[in-house]
């Protein structure tokens, strides 16, 4: 049989058998496993979230999943209408908890602001920064960090960001995925619930999450979905159109920053066809063909798949024995 060249139709799935496959599993991991009455979604307003609480209601109903709306100081405008309207749309319970106050205590935006301060001493009070990656494409095996930041007056900054303070950025907002998580786990005490992770497949491949803070859930119902699919999961859910056309961002700093400026070598509907071709020894020029892309430049994006997956290791590893304890294992 003559083999098909290489297309984006490789990411098109029949979302009603999908739905299907994902709601039955998750109602017999909540009875045999978690052994818990429904489940918790942390709602961004990002089509993940709002895509993985669908899923719950369609698996256990509206009564058995709640929903948290956790906006901070640096969360976009329209963050909280967005994930207001999800859960007003799927009818479920939910509440707002303002993560800004408990931020500051642990010193979240000061030990930002101190890092930001080793390469722009005049940052402060009234300036909203980013950070930003240099393409994978053209820094193979590496990558370059920059923190990008507009004073008061309008001007804006870009700086090459040594590792210490990098890392030390990273490390402070990373004080906010941690936040949401300990309410998350809050909730889901009080009610018997279990917690839901909303990485895609994208995200949980590529190491795009804090470890104990978005990283951390009793199911991930889309973990082995990449990004394209989730958007078609989202339309059959009939997901409102402002959620299904809402580019996906990391929400985390002052600036508006999309995730492959910060994360991604591409836009994700190309890292899922790389993503892809690289799961499935697809040749770098078929993928290229088909994504408007170089060879060359897949086969950065693949080498960049195979640093990721190398560095992050670390984030899916769970906590290491010396020995093994029982029979817990």
């Amino acid at each position: 049989m003559e083999q098909r060249p290489f297309s984006r139709d490789v990411l098109r799935l029949d979302p009603a058998q999908e739905v299907e496959k994902i709601c039955g599993r998750l109602r017999d991991l909540l009875a045999h496993q978690l052994k818990r009455r429904g489940l918790v979604v942390g709602l961004s307003g990002g089509i993940d979230s709002s895509v993985t609480a669908a899923l719950s209601v369609r698996a256990l109903g509206p009564k058995r999943v709640f929903g948290l709306h956790m906006p901070e100081r640096h969360s976009a405008e329209e963050t909280l209408m967005l994930s207001g309207s999800v859960a007003t749309h799927l009818g479920i319970d939910s509440v707002h908890e303002d993560i800004t106050g408990m931020l500051e205590a642990a010193g979240c935006y000061r030990r930002y602001q101190d890092a930001v301060r080793r390469v722009l001493p005049e940052y402060g009070d009234g300036w909203r920064s980013k950070i930003v990656i240099s393409s994978a494409m053209e820094n193979r095996g590496f990558a370059l960090f920059y923190i990008v930041a507009q004073g008061p007056d309008g001007v804006e900054h870009k700086l090459r960001l040594p590792a210490d303070a990098y890392l030390e950025i990273v490390a402070a907002t990373n004080f906010k995925q941690r936040t949401r998580k300990m309410l998350e786990y809050y909730h889901a005490d009080r009610l018997h619930f279990a917690v839901t992770g909303t990485p895609n497949r994208l995200e949980y491949d590529q190491g795009f999450f804090v470890k104990l803070g978005d990283g951390a859930a009793d199911v991930k119902p889309i973990a082995h979905l990449y990004k394209s699919q989730v958007y078609q999961l989202a339309e059959h859910l009939g997901l409102p159109e402002d959620i299904r056309s809402r580019p996906p961002t990391t929400d985390t700093y002052s600036l508006p920053q999309g995730q492959d400026e910060f994360y991604f070598s591409l836009p994700y509907g190309l890292m899922d066809l790389c993503l892809y071709g690289k799961n499935h020894g697809v040749a770098a020029t078929e993928v290229a063909a088909a994504a408007g892309l170089t060879g060359t430049q897949v086969e950065h994006v693949y080498a960049d798949i195979d640093v990721k997956r190398s560095t992050t290791r670390y984030l899916h590893l769970p906590p290491l024995l010396i020995e093994k304890v029982g029979e817990i294992e």
